[in-house]
């Protein structure tokens, strides 16, 4: 290995691409912060040492002549270089330097002025800058741009980088992902940080950045020669604060993989074939994954949920999956070893004429009979095509049960249940639902299933203080199931009933014991239904059972969350600290009740916005109608203007024990109806309310201790 070697040097007649294998750009603020602080602190004097760049030259033999590389590397003016290790820092001095440009062509003086006209210093234009680390322009015939780094063609972040970063004309709409979107931040941040220097340090500050930057970060530049150590060395190194995913490992393994077939398992053109699929699969699958980019999706978890529909399920925790794919399954071993495979043979028509077979013999052709034996690798390379081909499709469904309003071919009925899903908390439901959208085409059929699903989470997980991993084994198992075509539907939905089967009485009736005492424990601690975790959800359904009969939606599930405390979307009608505004419609009751009353179902209420904590203990009558403040800028609405929910209340002229107890029976029939439920009786809702008495001695008469 040669000496460290600054940026200046390394980009002398050198093209940097990042190949096929390699993940997108990875780093964030943090990897961001820490590069700038390295950049503006490195006393006078000294050299910053940025680490090794691992590259893998490729001969001009394999650039094709179409290439946009290849007017540069046929008369070995530059090499071209593949980057096994280093791309997460030379993609950063890339945006770096197309942030530092684009701020001086912005300064007032060089407004209008073209990049040759435009100086950093007295001598060195910014056109000199860019074709010295961004691109050379073809001069003659058809003039393009070949960028000096940037992405291999079939790369997912390849045209982003070109256009969005580089500032290429002619991009039209361009693939975006979860990398792409780090690509943008990155420029931007180094815009906003360089705009701040330039105001500070003026033009002088930038210049000295200039030569930290491209004279005093040191790399030391490692050649890689043989093919077999680009892909084993990719799998040990790990970029600066960013270590490689399970999926990027994945990847990097299959194509490898490919490269150990012999030509009789997999001839050139069917390798090609199958790198090129996995490039595209693993292109979908960022793209899924990424595809809102301001919530990508874990690409671990992905990877998980797939290998439980494609393999097995395990209950172990962890990173068993990846140790089965990496060193079970796709392991070169697997393709190394090799077995007999018994091999189907036409037969072969009857020879007609001896002077035939002898003309065969002299050819040297043989007679095999049918079923004759070979010996083949024991990973062949359709198992490695399955694969792929099901990631890629799996990736499309498992993105439809995170943001199925996004996804634009479900029905408007699935996309509204797998939204009831994900805000209700699917458990450990999520891969059975990417199998179900996988292996099922008929939305009846999905959204039946969908349905008994989220009936089992709210009476299982939400009215029991059953255990979160209930039947996790087995619904986990189902995935795979489903997918193989081992179970239907029917039979899924016969084991939800079944399972869920402890939560009912032997004459049909919600057995109400768990859900007493899971309730009776929040009013011991003083809080009742108001720190129940089905709460939430429970008054958004019934919000929206009342919006269906409205034209108008009133709230929408994220309002919940604006606020930095979620506690303000659910009010106490009757406050927990009352004024004596209050003391009326409470007049005989003890204080013991009154705080039953307040932490009781009917007094909870779903807002449509947030609402000032001050003016939660307002009269009843003053709730009902909008606040404002002196001027007549309104501060919150009134129940009256509020949500269906609000609105239902306002309707009620006063508020007291008995509205409260009256709301509560309406709540939990509602309950009963919304998810398939019986109560034994009017006393068994009575008792849930929790309102019949403060001690409680006549609800608990009969109920376990």
């Amino acid at each position: 290995m040669d000496e460290p070697k600054p940026l200046d040097s390394l980009f002398k007649e050198k093209l940097f691409r990042i190949p096929d294998y390699q993940r997108g750009y990875a780093w964030g603020r943090e990897q961001l912060d820490a590069f700038w602080e390295d950049l503006i602190n490195l006393p006078d004097g000294r050299s910053h040492y940025t680490g090794v760049l691992t590259l893998k030259e490729i001969p001009v033999s394999k650039v094709d002549e179409d290439a946009k590389e290849f007017w540069l590397v046929d008369d070995h003016s530059y090499k071209l270089y593949h980057i096994v290790d280093g791309q997460q820092r030379l993609t950063t001095f890339t945006l770096f330097l197309q942030a530092f440009i684009e701020l001086l062509r912005s300064l007032p003086e060089n407004k209008g002025r073209t990049d040759d006209a435009i100086y950093l210093t007295d001598t060195l234009s910014i056109a000199a800058v860019e074709s010295k680390f961004l691109f050379e322009v073809k001069p003659a015939g058809k003039a393009f741009r070949t960028y000096k780094f940037g992405y291999t063609v079939d790369n997912p972040s390849y045209e982003y980088m070109r256009y969005q970063i580089l500032g290429e004309m002619g991009g039209g709409t361009v693939f975006e992902t979860f990398y792409t979107l780090n690509l943008s931040n990155g420029k931007r941040y180094f815009k906003e940080q360089l705009r701040a220097w330039h105001k500070e340090e003026g033009i002088a500050g930038l210049q000295d950045l200039y030569r930290t930057l491209t004279k005093r970060f040191l790399f030391n530049e490692y050649i890689i020669k043989d093919e077999f150590d680009v892909f084993v060395a990719f799998e040990t190194m790990n970029n600066r604060g960013k270590t490689l995913s399970d999926l990027e490992l994945l990847k990097n393994r299959l194509i490898y993989l490919t490269t150990l077939y012999t030509d009789a398992e997999l001839d050139p053109a069917e390798r090609r074939d199958l790198r090129d699929l996995i490039n595209d699969a693993w292109k979908e699958v960022y793209f899924q994954l990424g595809r809102n980019k301001s919530k990508p999706l874990n690409d671990d978890d992905f990877l998980r949920a797939h290998w439980m529909m494609y393999f097995k399920f395990s209950r172990q925790t962890g990173r068993d999956y990846i140790k089965f794919l990496l060193e079970e399954q796709f392991t070169p071993q697997r393709v190394h070893r090799k077995m007999v495979q018994p091999v189907e043979l036409e037969e072969s028509e009857e020879q007609t004429s001896k002077a035939d077979l002898e003309t065969d013999d002299e050819n040297g052709l043989e007679e095999v009979d049918a079923g004759g034996l070979i010996m083949v690798a024991e990973l062949r390379p359709n198992e490695i095509r399955d694969y792929v081909k099901s990631l890629k499709t799996s990736s499309v469904h498992w993105f439809r049960t995170f943001y199925p309003e996004m996804s634009g071919d479900l029905t408007r009925k699935e996309t509204e249940w797998i939204q009831r899903l994900n805000r209700l908390g699917m458990a450990y439901f999520r891969p059975l639902l990417m199998a179900i959208l996988k292996k099922y085409d008929d939305p009846g059929q999905r959204l039946g299933i969908f349905k008994e699903i989220e009936r089992f989470v709210f009476v299982v997980f939400r009215l029991t203080q059953t255990r979160s991993n209930y039947r996790s084994s087995e619904f986990s198992n189902a995935v795979r199931a489903i997918d193989s075509g081992d179970m239907d539907l029917a039979e899924l939905k016969e084991r939800l009933r079944n399972r869920m089967s402890f939560t009912f009485t032997e004459d049909g009736h919600f057995a109400t014991d768990d859900f007493y005492l899971l309730i009776q424990k929040k009013f011991e601690n003083d809080q009742g239904y108001y720190s129940w975790p089905g709460l939430r959800y429970f008054l958004y359904e019934y919000e929206l059972n009342l919006f269906s009969n409205s034209r108008q939606k009133k709230v929408d599930w994220m309002d919940l969350f604006k606020t930095p405390k979620d506690s303000i979307s659910i009010e106490h009608i009757y406050p927990q600290s009352e004024t004596g505004a209050w003391k009326p419609a409470f007049k005989g009751v003890r204080e013991r009740e009154r705080e039953a009353y307040c932490n009781s179902l009917g007094n909870m209420l779903l807002l449509s916005s947030s609402i000032n904590s001050s003016l939660q203990n307002d009269a009843f009558a003053e709730k009902k109608k909008p606040k404002c403040n002196r001027d007549g800028t309104k501060l919150r609405n009134g129940y009256a203007d509020g949500s269906h929910s609000e609105i239902e209340v306002s309707h009620c002229d006063d508020w007291g024990p008995e509205e409260i107890r009256e709301r509560g029976i309406r709540l939990l029939k509602f309950m009963e109806k919304r998810w398939d439920i019986r109560f034994t009786d009017d006393q068994a809702r009575e008792e849930l309310l929790f309102i019949g008495s403060v001690d409680g001695e006549e609800l608990n008469e009969g109920r376990p201790e």
